[in-house]
């Protein structure tokens, strides 16, 4: 019986091995980077032009042009009418006019756009535009957070 000798001990090595884990990493990577331009497509939808930019928060008296149902716009800052009446309704480039006179002094200060629901979306395109083109350094829209 020369198949039953001595047993012989054999020392274990505690080593993890890599290579299942680094197939199952490789896998994971071709999987997202296949899946990431998938999710990052949207509804094609033709918008109107307009030159905008996002908006940075530095200052702290931000101008604010308001338009209503009628399509009056109406301007104010810090809670003030500027050039008269915040009450009073004001033609697009008289809008465009004070917010350059602001601007032209203080070049950082925000301009905020707040319109109504029912405005037509051109409308809104618009005015963001000729603000632009006053030298506003960034425009926001101004919103209403969601009612839960």
């Amino acid at each position: 019986m020369s198949g039953f000798g001595p047993k012989v001990k054999k020392n274990l090595k505690a080593e993890i091995n890599v290579v299942p884990f680094i197939d199952v990493m490789l896998v994971l990577l071709v999987v997202f980077m296949i899946a990431a331009p998938m999710m990052t497509q949207g509804i094609k939808v033709d918008l109107p032009k307009a030159a905008a930019e996002p908006v940075d928060t530095k200052d702290d008296e931000p101008i604010t042009v308001s338009v209503k149902k009628d399509g009056g716009f109406y301007i104010e800052s810090g809670g003030e009418g500027l050039g008269g009446s915040r009450d009073t309704a004001r033609p697009l480039h008289e809008i465009k006019d004070i917010v350059g006179k602001i601007l032209a002094a203080k070049p950082n200060t925000l301009v905020f756009v707040q319109g109504d629901r029912s405005v037509n979306y051109g409308v809104i395109v618009e005015l963001m535009g000729e603000l632009k083109a006053a030298g506003a350094p960034s425009v926001g829209l101004l919103t209403d957070p969601p009612s839960h």
